[in-house]
């Protein structure tokens, strides 16, 4: 199969991974000297590639990377048991090591395995224990000891740690992580997420345990400049041709989202037969609309009058002083309490966000999707 030039909507690598080379050297130097990270940006900016990146580039036989997605954990115990899963089977070279580790480490516990045709991949552990016996110390203790009986560090990275504030009792669930990760000698965590309103809270609000739990690195967006140089080579490692002006439009378009340069070059890269058009670019734009229709659809049909209106405000060009009577009565946004209360619902549907006290729609091609249903509604 031909190696595709642009890659989006899942974690790139290689050729297709762009610039990050200062986020790169900070987050190499944390994963080999101990230090705690904290990854924060919006979602589909890059943050798990980047991590993948660093992970390949640091690990040694002395540095073992382990690395888990908990998504799809909604309670205490299947975090525990994803946890213990991930660190035995990404520290151990063989089946026999393995075992022997559980067996150690997890003593009180008595781990259950599950093991397919391929015992080093088609593997998992449901755990039996036991929190009012101080089990769960013994689970969060387990890479540490793994590390000192070894003579390792270790580096867990835990994608999607947000999961975390949906947990029951979360705020005690934060409180023993931290109090058991924070002793540790040998072992260092990188912990992002892609909901960013919500790893805002976990490490930056004072009351919850994860306050200035390490060093934060906020990603900012990849420059116009090294996506141009990333697409004409693109384009040209396949024997077709962009100009600067043109790859500057899909940045521009897109306001420089990482994924969505990707995608936007990547259909621009489908019409362009020699050399990219701007008729190649507007069948591209077009298509990007199409394609992402439905998930602006699904998004925004449940929202109320109030929050429709809002996010017409925001495409308008207004991004602050909502409260202002000119805004309100324009925008029909209710009273100066009812802004408060929009606000607060869609950044936790993660359709706006803020900085600097200026409020943006979150996704740069909703904008153009939105501004292309007033334009043909109206």
């Amino acid at each position: 199969m031909e190696n595709k030039p642009f890659i989006f909507g899942v974690a790139t690598s290689g050729d297709n991974f762009t610039d990050r080379k200062k986020e790169t050297a900070r987050l190499l130097s944390n994963f080999t000297h101990g230090v705690n990270t904290v990854l924060i940006s919006p979602r589909r900016w890059g943050k798990t590639s980047l991590v993948k990146k660093v992970c390949k580039m640091a690990s040694s036989d002395k540095l073992k990377i382990v690395y888990l997605d908990i998504f799809s954990c909604r309670t205490d115990k299947e975090f525990y048991d994803a946890f213990a899963s991930a660190v035995l089977k990404q520290t151990s070279s063989k089946l026999d090591e393995m075992m022997e580790s559980a067996k150690l480490f997890l003593s009180r516990i008595s781990p259950r395995f599950s093991i397919g045709p391929d015992p080093m991949t088609d593997f998992s552990m449901s755990l039996e224990w036991n929190p009012k016996n101080n089990d769960t110390e013994e689970i969060l203790q387990l890479p540490e000891k793994i590390a000192q009986q070894k003579g390792l560090s270790i580096v867990i990275c835990i994608d999607e740690f947000q999961q975390i504030a949906e947990f029951k009792d979360s705020k005690t669930f934060q409180k023993r992580l931290r109090s058991v990760w924070q002793l540790q000698q040998s072992v260092s965590y990188c912990l992002f997420g892609s909901k960013k309103h919500l790893m805002n809270e976990l490490f930056e609000k004072k009351s919850l345990p994860f306050y200035k739990f390490g060093d934060s690195i906020y990603l900012p967006k990849i420059s116009s400049e090294d996506w141009i140089a990333y697409i004409c080579e693109r384009f040209e490692s396949t024997g077709k041709q962009i100009s600067k002006e043109l790859a500057e439009r899909v940045c521009q378009t897109v306001d420089n989202h990482s994924s969505y340069v990707q995608q936007l070059a990547w259909l621009l890269w489908i019409h362009t037969r020699n050399e990219a058009t701007e008729d190649n670019f507007a069948n591209a734009y077009q298509d990007l609309i199409d394609q992402n229709t439905p998930l602006f659809e699904k998004q925004t049909e449940s929202l109320s009058s109030f929050q429709m209106n809002f996010l017409r405000a925001l495409i308008d060009g207004v991004h602050s002083e909502f409260t202002t009577q000119e805004v309100l009565q324009k925008y029909q946004l209710g009273s100066s309490a009812n802004v408060s209360i929009i606000k607060r619902a869609l950044i936790k549907k993660e359709l706006i966000e803020t900085e600097n006290k200026q409020t943006y729609l979150a996704d740069p091609v909703m904008k153009l999707w939105f501004k292309q249903e007033i334009a043909t509604n109206n």
